[in-house]
């Protein structure tokens, strides 16, 4: 197993490692739980880096990368939607836009169609990192926030799904 798919696995540790500090004490902790969602961002960047200049991407990489960034996310914010930071819609919302993407990505997979990040994927992933850290300095803004991110990554996956019928066509 190559660093960026060792730093994609420990970017899936951190997930329980992300609920046991949240949930020890929702109202203490938050400022760390959000430190270690970044940490993870962090890992996101530096994998994807690595992979790219030196020629290590991988099928396990394509697929798994992007897979722990949205089971972070989920975990994130059904987190806070429990506590009361994040409104249930917002959360129903973006979670039918992420398991469409997960099962969509699964489904594509099968096919033999890998659809790499795209430049609203990208912008969506950054847009909702910047929103965890707003919430925790002000929820009013990081809802904002958080709300572009969910209509960013609403026109990734249009644009990944109009990607994977051109490629199907082509197949």
């Amino acid at each position: 197993m190559n660093i960026p798919n060792m730093l994609t696995v420990f970017r899936i540790f951190l997930i329980p490692i992300f609920l046991a500090v949240y949930f020890s004490s929702p109202e203490t902790n938050l400022l760390q739980a959000v430190g270690i969602f970044l940490l993870a961002g962090a890992t996101d960047v530096l994998d994807g880096h690595i992979a790219r200049k030196y020629n290590q991407i991988t099928k396990f990489g394509t697929v798994m990368d992007p897979l722990a960034d949205k089971l972070m996310l989920i975990t994130a914010l059904t987190s806070f939607t429990i506590t009361g930071i994040v409104p249930l819609f917002l959360l129903i919302i973006i979670l039918v836009k992420e398991l469409i993407m997960i099962f969509g990505g699964i489904l594509t997979y099968r096919k033999g169609i890998i659809n790499p990040a795209n430049k609203y994927g990208k912008t969506a992933t950054f847009l909702f990192h910047v929103s965890m850290v707003t919430l925790v300095f002000n929820r009013n803004l990081g809802l904002i926030v958080l709300v572009a991110a969910a209509l960013v990554g609403t026109v990734a996956m249009i644009s990944y799904i109009r990607i994977t019928l051109e490629k199907k066509r082509d197949l």
